[in-house]
């Protein structure tokens, strides 16, 4: 078995001595892993930075072996380690992916978004809101996207105040009657009335993240990478909930 391409690398384990088992994530065949015989030098340990992009041939004898990767550069991003907020930012996106995606699965939208992204970081932009957008195309990738569209009861587009806890709906503020206090608040950031900047905005999705990846679709807790990164952004405290 053979396949080539152009990936990003995700994340990187030693193993043995000199080798790497590198995770990578590509347009075509989505997260792959495989191992990289002298991976852990000082030149091939630059090149395989978390966020930059190779060239890479993989080979297997069968098709659910962990197989080998050949590794050639690409492009480096080297924006995404010249800031305490970009590495915080790359490892909270390489994290969460290597996380919640399962191997070989391709999700071109989200690789895209992904691609896009880490452009952003590495050129020192402000990515917060994108960042922000790129949780949502997550959760929506795997099945769990949030619909704050309209209200889920109305049918309405104006008054959106609230999201479900449940559906991920959003509902309007004059449906939610007596169950408001059982909702979630929808930010101004992501089209509710009032207020509520990036911090509500990523506790909502971080809400989504939680009950619906974490605990129903992997099984697993939140890479605490994502709770750090949130408290970079927002000037808060890492929370220990998720």
């Amino acid at each position: 078995m053979e396949w080539s391409g152009e990936a990003s690398v995700m994340t990187g384990a030693r193993h043995g001595e000199n080798a790497v088992i590198l995770t990578v994530l590509t347009r075509e065949a989505g997260l792959m892993r495989g191992l990289v015989p002298g991976g852990a030098s000082a030149r091939r340990a630059a090149m395989l930075q978390p966020g930059n992009r190779v060239s890479l041939r993989w080979r297997a004898r069968l098709e659910d072996q962990l197989g080998t990767f050949a590794v050639e550069p690409g492009r480096a991003r080297p924006g995404l380690i010249a800031g305490a907020d970009a590495l915080a930012g790359v490892n909270a996106v390489t994290a969460l992916l290597a996380w919640a995606l399962p191997e070989r699965d391709p999700h071109p939208r989200l690789t895209d978004a992904t691609e896009l992204l880490l452009d952003l970081m590495d050129a020192g932009a402000d990515w917060s809101e994108a960042y922000l957008r790129w949780e949502m195309r997550l959760l929506d990738e795997l099945g769990f996207g949030l619909d704050l569209s309209r209200c889920a009861v109305t049918g309405a587009r104006e008054g959106l105040a609230y999201v479900s806890p449940r559906s991920g709906r959003a509902v309007s503020a004059q449906a939610a009657g007596d169950w408001a206090p059982r909702l979630l608040p929808l930010p101004a950031m992501l089209g509710g009335r009032g207020n509520g900047g990036l911090a509500d905005a990523l506790a909502l999705t971080g809400h989504f993240l939680h009950v619906r990846l974490a605990e129903v679709h992997v099984g697993r807790p939140l890479p605490a990478a994502r709770a750090r990164l949130v408290a970079r952004l927002t000037g808060s405290r890492p929370s220990s909930e998720w």
